[in-house]
């Protein structure tokens, strides 16, 4: 039998980040208001993570809310209508509810149903995925324009009195707009998991067992290991990092900025140490003043980076996500 020949779609030749937007939660939490229940200090909170205050969203916020302020900036930046837009995809382990999807109901309020929506379960890495997704979209034909969001409302999630991860965490979201472009703005993206560190982040219990424990088992909540995260971070996201230059063909003294999650600040300056990142380069240390807002991170620290150096738009960026799963992701991308 001869095969009958289908049709197939193509796109644009490259890709680019059109535009950002972002979303903070609105409270600021200083490490004064969160060390009695941890038995900690405010110093030992800035020596270990250089966090000085995080932001966090009040109860009636909902991680859509956030998702949709960012999108609406990231939209009205890039100069585009929300109809144009063919696929919404949303970065979050804070949804809320298993199924349906934030980004159906982000589609919906911003207009741009029929949109494909879906959500991305990735954690801290969610949003290099999305990025990467967006961008294999955009070359393929099965969109014009992409919405990619990275939005979290982690203070939902959190044990106040646990000394692991809960003092890290905040809410918000941040947005970004991938089009066509005439020159290459996103490289290949380096990506993948390392399962056998399934347990090194995670929640304290399924809900199963806390629907099962009728009252014994207290509501799942985020934990971590440090220590292992820590070494993982350090070691292997460094070689990670060093791979999505080579992809990119690009050495580190080419770059304008380097963007990595903001998960620590120790990792971060570790980060940099060891990619061996001259001055010029510059780095975003959101996480001081933000906080830990997983796949919402890099956009949000981003979005501050280009705010306080305007003059960075147009240069070379080096982002990279890591988290949960343990999952990662990497990819050099243009500044808008």
């Amino acid at each position: 039998m001869t095969t009958p020949q289908m049709n197939q779609t193509t796109g644009a030749a490259y890709t680019r980040i059109l535009s950002l937007g972002a979303a903070r939660g609105e409270n600021v939490v200083p490490n004064a208001d969160i060390i009695e229940p941890i038995n900690s200090s405010d110093e030992w909170i800035q020596q270990r993570t250089g966090v000085i205050t995080r932001v966090r969203a009040s109860k009636d916020v909902h991680v859509v809310d956030l998702a949709e302020t960012a999108a609406r900036q990231a939209i009205e930046r890039a100069g585009i209508r929300p109809d144009q837009i063919g696929v919404v995809l949303v970065s979050t382990v804070s949804g809320g509810v298993a199924t349906p999807s934030v980004a159906t109901l982000l589609a919906e309020r911003i207009g741009a149903n029929p949109a494909a929506a879906y959500d991305i379960s990735a954690a801290c890495a969610g949003y290099a995925y999305g990025i990467a997704q967006a961008d294999s979209f955009v070359r393929s034909g099965l969109a014009e324009h992409v919405l990619v969001v990275g939005a979290e409302k982690l203070s939902d999630i959190i044990d106040p009195t646990d000394r692991t991860i809960s003092f890290l965490l905040a809410d918000g979201a941040g947005a970004a707009i991938v089009g066509p472009s005439d020159t290459v703005g996103i490289s290949p993206t380096v990506w993948g998991s390392d399962g056998s560190k399934w347990d090194a982040i995670g929640m304290t219990s399924t809900m199963q067992e806390y629907r099962e424990g009728a009252g014994e088992v207290a509501w799942p909540t985020l934990r971590q290991e440090g220590p292992t995260v820590f070494r993982w971070a350090v070691w292997e996201m460094v070689k990670v990092a060093k791979l999505a230059l080579e992809r990119a063909g690009v050495t580190s003294d080419q770059l304008a900025a380097f963007v990595p999650h903001q998960a620590n600040m120790r990792i971060i300056d570790e980060f940099a140490k060891q990619l061996g990142l001259p001055d010029t380069v510059v780095i975003g240390r959101d996480i001081a003043t933000t906080g830990n807002t997983s796949a919402a991170s890099i956009p949000l620290a981003t979005h501050r980076l280009l705010e306080e150096h305007p003059e960075l738009s147009g240069g070379l960026s080096l982002q990279i996500g890591f988290g949960a799963g343990l999952v990662f992701g990497a990819q050099v991308v243009v500044l808008p």
